[in-house]
């Protein structure tokens, strides 16, 4: 006999399933009635159980429609390549890696003048509350909410390439945009952390109860000083990341 509660036995047979293929993703589970009479359990039991799954980001809710396998469509961002002008680029870097990708890309922006936060501040080397512009971007993959990006560019930087301050995209995106005008990005600092969702990134991103962020947080500098501040907000069950260091060779090349 198991010394699990019962609802933690419900959520364990039902991840088993879903892990095992039984229940794929996007295929509804039975109703919270058939588990019930399945398990033996008083429907608050079972219900429990679907919450623990739903919490896990393995099971989606919806009201009237039950409950729902998540999908998983993940997609694979190399972030080494990201933004780096010795690739060929289709506009710009997101769009051409979601399209190479075979997905389809879609994203919205808005342009706002902004105090600049403490932590921006710091990374720019500026003062804070002094003048930036913020890009922000809400990006799509197949119509569903990939990632936030805000950008935050200093003000003497807009004062040399004004496109920054317009609303709308750059079509062929502003580390490009920036180089043309002389201001080359030669490298970049990234910072990588998780946490939970905030309310406003869970509506933004769709994001169910239990799935955490990824915040990546790139500064781009010139030769001189720093460029940019971005901070990327990726839903954690949709995305994932990878770097590209020195030779590769024995990756590529096949082994005997």
């Amino acid at each position: 006999m198991s010394k699990q509660p019962k609802y933690r036995q419900v959520a364990d047979a039902l991840r088993r399933e879903i892990d095992s293929g039984t229940y794929p993703p996007g295929s509804r589970l039975p109703s919270e009635s058939e588990l019930s009479a399945r398990f033996e359990a008083s429907r608050n039991t079972v219900r429990s159980g679907l919450g623990l799954l739903v919490s896990q980001g393995l099971v989606t809710s919806s009201q009237g429609l039950g409950y729902e396998v998540a999908k998983h469509e993940v997609f694979e961002l190399n972030a080494s390549r990201f933004e780096n002008l010795s690739f060929p680029q289709d506009g710009d870097a997101y769009s051409t890696d979601v399209a190479n990708a075979g997905r389809r890309p879609h994203q919205t922006f808005r342009v706002e003048i902004r105090p600049a936060p403490e932590d921006v501040a710091h990374r720019l080397k500026v003062e804070p509350g002094s003048r930036t512009v913020l890009r922000f971007c809400h990006r799509f993959v197949d119509d569903v909410p990939w990632s936030t990006q805000a950008t935050h560019y200093p003000s003497w930087l807009v004062d040399e390439a004004p496109r920054l301050a317009e609303p709308g995209d750059i079509a062929e995106g502003t580390t490009r945009y920036l180089a043309a005008h002389g201001v080359e990005q030669v490298g970049y600092f990234d910072e990588i952390a998780t946490r939970m969702p905030t309310p406003e990134e869970a509506r933004m991103l769709e994001i169910g109860a239990g799935v955490p962020v990824l915040l990546w947080t790139r500064t781009g500098y010139s030769e001189e000083r720093p460029i940019r501040s971005t901070v990327t907000t990726f839903r954690g069950d949709l995305n994932r990341m990878n770097y590209e260091i020195g030779s590769l060779a024995a990756r590529e090349g096949n082994t005997q």
